[in-house]
């Protein structure tokens, strides 16, 4: 299953009324926005996070795949919606306490993607309508509206745990959001599992800059985070490197990289009298293969410092 962010806004009320989301198809240049388009990759029992003015207000599944309809063969009384468009029915659960985007930005921050990512750097939301939500930063939102909406009871009621279950009553989306938990983890950690046991043998099952060949120290690491990355992306062995635990911390953060030939860059931000405690140098040259290529240059655009 995969996750969605959508925007609303102003036609929540009636998206919701209507238990929909709806897009149109092109916009008056006659071009196709990313947001809208992604409508068509939405499939029976996909998940959805629904952004309206600032707050995550519900969770939804979808009932249909995307259906591609016309205003008058179905909507023809809702004036905001042009002659045509992408069309995907849901079943709504609207949250009792809404999560507020802004106040929890610290928390998601990290888990946004450089590319496709709903929520803007100052905490507001994008434009357009509907964006991928990766399973870092669905298990991160499903905790924090889990945090307010199943757990938080009256501190002074003393019998917590009545009044936990009474609360949990009313909230229909409480099996939901343990399901979708549950699939998201399952997804991450199959995915982490076939990645390094594919990547293993291409580094002969030692650090690439160390040698380090004790299992226990060795991390599978991405060249290309999984919050960027396409399912395909996440899970090829050539998108990354095995490293020791030191290492995958300074190539994870972004103070050291590799260039498209394999040699190591190193952030200035590390003293060159430090170089010889990390066990860095500047002329090392991993021996990687042409598949590695695109993956290290973007990850020397993109997370190197």
């Amino acid at each position: 299953m995969k996750s969605f962010v959508v925007m609303q806004g102003e036609t929540y009320q009636a998206e919701r009324d209507l238990g929909i989301i709806w897009s149109p198809q092109q916009d008056s240049g006659g071009q196709v926005p990313h947001s809208w388009l992604r409508m068509k990759e939405v499939n029976e029992g996909d998940r959805f996070f629904h952004y309206v003015k600032g707050n995550i207000v519900a969770i939804s599944v979808a009932k249909t795949g995307c259906q591609e309809i016309t205003k008058s063969s179905y909507l023809k009384s809702h004036k905001h919606l042009t002659d045509s468009g992408y069309l995907v029915e849901l079943e709504y659960h609207e949250l009792e306490e809404p999560l507020n985007i802004l106040s929890n930005y610290h928390e998601i921050l990290a888990l946004l993607p450089i590319k496709y990512s709903p929520f803007q750097h100052d905490g507001n939301g994008n434009p357009g309508y509907l964006y991928p939500c990766n399973e870092q930063l669905v298990i991160k939102l499903l905790e924090l509206i889990s945090d307010l909406n199943i757990y938080q009871v009256d501190e002074e009621q003393l019998e917590l745990a009545i009044g936990t279950v009474r609360r949990s009553e009313r909230n229909t989306f409480v099996p939901l959001i343990a399901e979708m938990e549950s699939e998201a983890k399952l997804m991450i950690r199959k995915g982490q599992e076939k990645f390094k046991k594919e990547l293993l043998p291409l580094w002969e099952n030692k650090c690439a800059l160390c040698d380090i060949e004790l299992p226990i120290l060795l991390q599978a690491s991405h060249s290309k985070p999984w919050k960027d990355s396409t399912h395909n992306e996440r899970v090829d062995p050539y998108n990354g490197l095995l490293l020791c635990r030191n290492h995958d911390a300074l190539y994870y953060k972004g103070y050291i990289a590799f260039d498209g030939q394999g040699r190591l860059h190193i952030s200035s931000s590390i003293p060159e009298d430090d170089y010889l405690i990390y066990n860095i140098y500047p002329k090392k040259k991993v021996a990687r293969h042409e598949e590695h290529k695109p993956y290290f240059k973007w990850h020397l655009k993109n997370i190197f410092h």
